[in-house]
């Protein structure tokens, strides 16, 4: 067994393991719903629906999920309910396909955009600086350097939480004072890691949602700066989202891209929650990649997202 089947196995277990409360919850509601019923009639599919809603896939998707199924029950005329778990995970495994490409290349950085510019953004407490620092791991894991800006300097936990990452991955983080204005910072960071030519810059920034317009003003500042020193900066805009906070998260993600254009999305703290589904109810109804996965406190447990592998470990395989 080589390296990258470990790796992969490593990978596959984590999976299995971040996403077993959902499953086990999921299911174990699906086979009760259709105990003692042999075919998918409408009683089935009210079922169906409430426990995708319960599940956190949110009420739009679900919707949509049950309507594709209705259409086959229609067209096949008889759908036992052993074919119905078959048949839902093919209708995930579609929605899911149609945002997320299975073959990111993260870590493939165009020469012509470099430094690689990140900007990191979502509220406080959602796992956004933690996620920054296993970001920075894993590209550093994969030969690439870089830089960290820390632009949320508003929270003197949050510059220190950054710093203390930056020291545990070994990579430089670009900071000023408490209270300094954001895009100073920004400035900062993407102008060293130019001068130095870093590969990659991740920009943490402030997560205030109380004041939506200060929120769009800040981010859009902080993105016309770094664009001035990098033509085209940020090159990703990632949102990040704590998967167990369900439909908060939705909120989130409503607010967010209200505020910046958005353009992936990270999802974490999946390992502790039944609310899996929201990756799929996300996914969907904001038409925007999701591009990483939380699944553990290690460093490692930040996993690109597969729409395949995802639905293969929700549906068990």
């Amino acid at each position: 067994m080589g390296l990258f089947d470990i790796f992969s196995k490593g990978k596959k277990e984590t999976l299995d393991k971040g996403l077993e409360k959902t499953k086990e919850s999921f299911f174990s509601k699906l086979n009760r719903a259709i105990a003692g019923k042999s075919k998918v009639d409408d009683d089935v599919l009210d079922n169906l629906e409430e426990i995708l809603v319960s599940s956190d896939v949110g009420v739009d998707t679900t919707l949509k999920i049950i309507d594709r199924i209705e259409e086959r029950v229609a067209r096949d005329k008889y759908v036992n309910t052993n074919e119905l778990t078959h048949i839902l995970r093919e209708e995930i495994a579609g929605l899911l396909t149609e945002n997320n490409s299975t073959d990111i290349d993260e870590f493939a950085v165009p020469e012509d955009k470099r430094p690689y510019v990140i900007m990191v953004v979502g509220v406080n407490g959602v796992g956004k600086t933690t996620t920054i620092g296993k970001l920075a791991y894993r590209f550093k894991q994969n030969g690439l350097s870089v830089y960290l800006g820390a632009a949320d300097t508003f929270r003197a936990a949050a510059v220190e939480q950054l710093v203390i990452w930056g020291e545990r991955v070994g990579v430089p983080v670009i900071k000023q004072k408490m209270g300094s204005d954001p895009a100073s910072v920004a400035f900062d960071a993407v102008s060293s890691a130019k001068a130095h030519n870093v590969d990659v810059v991740i920009i943490d920034t402030a997560g205030r949602l109380h004041n939506k317009a200060n929120l769009m003003n800040e981010l859009t500042k902080i993105k016309n700066v770094m664009g001035k020193i990098v033509p085209g900066a940020p090159h990703e805009v990632l949102l990040v989202l704590d998967g167990s906070t369900g439909q908060n998260a939705f909120e989130q993600a409503k607010q967010f891209t209200a505020a910046t254009d958005v353009t992936a999305l990270a999802i974490t703290k999946l390992d502790g929650t039944a609310k899996g589904g929201v990756v799929i109810g996300i996914s969907d109804q904001f038409k925007i990649p999701v591009k990483y996965i939380g699944l553990g406190e290690r460093m490692e447990d930040l996993q690109v997202f597969n729409s395949k592998e995802f639905v293969d470990s929700l549906f068990g395989e």
